[in-house]
């Protein structure tokens, strides 16, 4: 390797890790890897590595590496996707789990992320029920615990849920009017609520301001099969002190519940429990 090549190296290191001990070569294949997985092409080493933030020559040699080791298999008509050896290594993984558990790590994640308390939950007629509850170190301010039914359209993982589904499907769950209300804010029409609800689905995600507990903000996004049916939605909420006002933590904290849902997406795609309950929806 020559002088240049070197100095470009130690500069993407240093650009590469912040913290000591951190091994960069393992780093780069990783940004490599997810590139792939959300369906970029490597058919251009030199965009792959603007994109990924590595130099072209480091693309090359991680690619003939992956390769090699059957992480990573070329494509005929250019390119690479991910290799048999890696969706064995990953499938034997999630294998070893159950499907909550599984989950219960995204969630981790997302109150670690949050600082918020996280919860998992699954339509359930009219109601949704809470599978999963992880919340941080703090004291507990909401009633709502792992196995609590709620009526659906009053809360912020309800409305998420609810948004995914057809007009028809809503009124017939959800029954006459007036709705059921916790708050002020509660929509009591069916008009009213099918609104929000489109607000929602646009949005990708619902809030809810003391909509269902007075002084607690929620947050949550639909966790969507294939074919964009409801499996669970993803919610984190706590005190609006902690939650925040301010519009780039709101949108911050939209973020995170957003990734975490499309994670559980992937993860719960062949859960039957959760496929049974979007075939009910």
């Amino acid at each position: 390797m020559n002088k240049a090549m070197q100095d470009i190296e130690s500069t993407t290191d240093a650009q590469d890790t912040g913290h000591a001990g951190l091994v960069t070569p393992v780093m780069r294949a990783l940004k490599l890897l997810r590139f792939v997985a959300d369906g970029g092409s490597t058919a251009n080493v030199s965009d792959v590595g603007r994109r990924i933030g590595v130099n072209r020559v480091t693309v090359m040699r991680l690619i003939e590496t992956l390769q090699f080791e059957g992480v990573l298999e070329p494509l005929p008509q250019g390119g690479h996707r991910l290799g048999l050896n890696f969706l064995t290594l990953a499938a034997s993984a999630l294998a070893g789990e159950d499907h909550l558990a599984t989950a219960r790590r995204v969630l981790t994640r997302v109150t670690t992320e949050t600082g918020l308390s996280s919860y998992l939950t699954v339509l359930d007629g009219a109601q949704v029920r809470y599978l999963l509850c992880e919340t941080p170190a703090l004291p507990l301010v909401s009633n709502i615990r792992a196995g609590s039914r709620v009526t659906a359209h009053l809360t912020a993982p309800g409305r998420s849920l609810l948004a995914h589904l057809s007009t028809e499907r809503r009124r017939a769950l959800l029954g006459p009017e007036p709705l059921a209300a916790a708050t002020a804010q509660s929509a009591r029409t069916h008009a009213a609520l099918d609104a929000q609800l489109e607000r929602d689905r646009d949005a990708g995600c619902a809030w809810s301001q003391d909509g269902f507990e007075a002084g607690i903000d929620a947050c949550a996004a639909a966790v969507l099969d294939a074919h964009g049916r409801p499996l669970a939605a993803l919610s984190v909420a706590g005190p609006r002190t902690l939650v925040g006002t301010d519009t780039l933590t709101r949108e911050r904290t939209a973020r995170v519940v957003k990734s975490g849902a499309a994670d559980l997406a992937i993860l719960l795609a062949d859960a039957p429990a959760f496929l049974a309950a979007a075939e009910r929806g």
